[in-house]
C-alpha cells in the first residue's frame, strides 16, 4: 500500500468516486506497476472497495510477465549496494578479569581442587583465564584469548564438583549471547591459544575439549595445551599459521583418530609439523572405545606416585611440612 504523505497521495475511489479515499497498491521495489484501480477504498462500511494484486493476477494472468516487462525498462532494478561488513568485537579483557573471581562458586574449580589442590587449581584457572558465570550457580566461563591476547569469545559449561563430568542436561552458552553482541561480529579462535606466545618454543597438543586441555597441561607440562572446541572445532576457522615453526601433536578422542589423521594432514600442506598420537587408539579396549575417552580420562586415572603425594598434600598440607622438616623423600 503507498504510504500516505501527502493528499496526493489519496485518489478516487473507483468505485463510489469520492475523491481522496482510495489508496493504491505499489511494488515497493519497483518492478511491477500496478493499474490504477487496484487498490483499497478506506470508506470500508460505506464503499469497502477493495481490489488486491492477488485478485488482479487471478483475473489477468498474463499481465503478470508484460507488467513486470514494462517495469523493468520505466524503473530497472539497481544493484544493491555491499553492505560494509561489521566491525569485529572483541571482549573488554575487564570483562574476562572481573570473572576471574568467586570460585567457590564454580564446580569446575572445584573439581580441579579436590584432584590438584587449592594452590594447582588456581595457577590452571589463572593460565587459562576460567572464569565464573553468573547465569547459572556453579557454571564456569572458558574463555578464549587469541595469539596476541585479545578476547575472543566465552564459552559457559557446567560441571559437576565431584565428577567433573559435563552436565548434558545444561546446553552450554556463549558470552556474546549473554551479552547480546551480534554473533556476526564475534569471532573464536582455540582454547589457550595466548600461551603459544607465552611459551614459544614449546611443541603443542590439541585436544577436543577445554577440560582435556587443563588437566593435560598439569600433568604433561612440556607441552602448551590447547583445545579446538569439538571434533572439528576451529581446524576449519582458525588462521593455521599460528603453528609455523612448531611441531604439533594431535591427541584425538578415541574413535576420532581417521578424523583428526585428515586435520594433521591439512596442518602439513601449511607446511607444519603435525603428528597424531595414536597409542591410546591402539591399545584402547572395546570398552574404552565405546565410551570415547580421551587423554585426560587416562590421565586422571593413572594415580602415579608423585600424583598421590600431590593429593595427599593438598589434603593435608602438615605432610609437606613433616617431609620438609625431615628431610624425606618418596621411594614407594
Amino acid at each position: 500500500m503507498k504510504p500516505y504523505k501527502s493528499r496526493e497521495d489519496r485518489k478516487e475511489c473507483p468505485c463510489c468516486h469520492v475523491k481522496g479515499c482510495f489508496s493504491q497498491y505499489i511494488d515497493t521495489v519497483g518492478r511491477i506497476a500496478f493499474p490504477p484501480d487496484v487498490g483499497r477504498c478506506n470508506r470500508e462500511h460505506k464503499c469497502g472497495y477493495h481490489y488486491t494484486p492477488k485478485q488482479f493476477f487471478h483475473d489477468h494472468p498474463d499481465m503478470k510477465e508484460e507488467l513486470m516487462d514494462d517495469a523493468a525498462i520505466l524503473s530497472p532494478t539497481l544493484p544493491t549496494p555491499p553492505q560494509p561488513k561489521a566491525e569485529r568485537f572483541f571482549f573488554p579483557r575487564s570483562v574476562m578479569e572481573s570473572s576471574m573471581s568467586h570460585y567457590r562458586e564454580n564446580n569446575f574449580f572445584l573439581f580441579l581442587c579436590s584432584r590438584f589442590g587449592e594452590q594447582a587449581a588456581l595457577e590452571l584457572a589463572g593460565r587459562y583465564n576460567i572464569g565464573t558465570a553468573k547465569v547459572r550457580k556453579g557454571s564456569c566461563v572458558f574463555w578464549q584469548v587469541d595469539i596476541r591476547g585479545r578476547v575472543c569469545q566465552g564459552k559457559v559449561m557446567f560441571y559437576d564438583a565431584s565428577t567433573g563430568n559435563r552436565s548434558h542436561e545444561v546446553h552450554p552458552t556463549w558470552a556474546h549471547t549473554l551479552m547480546r553482541i551480534d554473533k556476526e561480529r564475534v569471532g573464536q579462535c582455540f582454547f589457550g591459544e595466548h600461551l603459544l606466545a607465552e611459551f614459544p618454543d614449546l611443541p603443542v597438543g590439541i585436544v577436543e575439549s577445554e577440560k582435556s586441555a587443563i588437566i593435560a597441561s598439569f600433568y604433561l607440562p612440556g607441552y602448551v595445551w590447547l583445545a579446538c572446541g569439538g571434533k572439528d572445532g576451529m581446524f576449519g576457522k582458525a588462521d593455521l599459521d599460528i603453528f609455523k615453526d612448531r611441531k604439533v601433536v594431535l591427541f584425538p578422542d578415541l574413535g576420532m583418530k581417521e578424523n583428526w589423521e585428515g586435520k594433521a594432514e591439512k596442518l602439513r600442506r601449511h607446511g607444519i609439523e603435525a603428528h597424531v598420537f595414536t597409542y591410546l587408539e591402539d591399545h584402547a579396549s572395546q570398552s574404552e572405545k565405546e565410551r570415547g575417552l580421551d587423554i585426560a580420562d587416562y590421565l586422571l586415572n593413572e594415580h602415579s606416585q608423585a600424583a598421590i603425594l600431590r593429593m595427599m598434600i593438598a589434603r593435608n598440607p602438615s605432610i609437606k611440612t613433616l617431609m620438609d622438616r625431615l628431610d624425606l623423600e618418596l621411594v614407594s
